[in-house]
């Protein structure tokens, strides 16, 4: 369930170029450079500074990268999740809990390829979101079929998501950039947890587990609109 991208950090370095540049403007490519490789900046902790040009609106797609090569097949395997896991006898399948793992923890290896290779894209920032909210939506379909988990829960979880693929469709097309806070970013795992182990059999984990994401996720939610319609206002009174 990847979020957009983190903003700047308050006080971070402006590159060479980027003063006068209007808001929300891609940075040019041949200007920017790549942070060094910490640990914490390789796992995606740390999150600082200016996003790379390639990955803003009006970027190349660029597809054939090694990151989007992985993004490729998680995209694949959620069918083969679906099929493996509703051709269960009660959606507790080892097999459908491996593969929804695997595609989840995908979204991280795409992230540590991307800034190993520094071969960052337009269509991986546009397809990791899309991705794991359409696994998330698999993982409630599955849990729904079998009533592995409250009803009334996963509807909504399956809302926000359907919400958030919304919102950032108009905010594209609004050039609003919806940048991630920390509740939404704390939620993933739960979120995840919390579909992935009543397929492996432990559904009151998972329970607990769901209940504490999708708060997180109700919150982060709230904070989307809340700063994209401030940058909405922000743009009438500039126009």
């Amino acid at each position: 369930m990847a979020e957009p991208p983190l903003e700047p950090a308050r006080g971070a370095p402006v590159p060479p170029g980027a003063q006068g540049r209007p808001a929300g403007a891609p940075q040019e490519p041949s200007r920017w450079r790549p942070p060094r490789l910490t640990f914490r900046r390789l796992s995606g902790l740390d999150r600082s500074g200016p996003p790379p040009p390639q990955t803003q609106a009006g970027a190349p797609l660029n597809p054939w990268t090694i990151p989007n090569v992985i993004g490729f097949a998680r995209l694949a395997l959620i069918p083969v999740f679906l099929v493996v896991a509703l051709s269960s006898d009660d959606g507790q399948d080892a097999l459908a809990a491996v593969l929804f793992a695997v595609i989840g923890w995908g979204d991280y290896a795409d992230g540590i390829a991307a800034r190993v290779t520094r071969q960052y894209s337009r269509l991986g920032a546009l397809m990791d979101p899309v991705t794991d909210r359409l696994l998330v939506v698999s993982g409630v379909v599955v849990c729904w079929h079998f009533q592995l988990l409250p009803r009334w829960a996963l509807a909504v979880l399956a809302a926000r998501e359907v919400v958030m693929l919304l919102l950032g469709r108009y905010a594209q097309t609004r050039g609003v950039e919806l940048r991630i806070n920390w509740p939404g970013r704390l939620a993933v795992a739960p979120v995840m947890g919390g579909l992935f182990f009543p397929m492996a059999g432990l559904p009151k984990l998972g329970e607990v587990l769901l209940y504490v994401g999708l708060a997180l996720a109700l919150l982060a939610t709230a904070l989307y609109i809340r700063d994209g319609w401030r940058e909405l206002r922000a743009q009438e009174r500039v126009d």
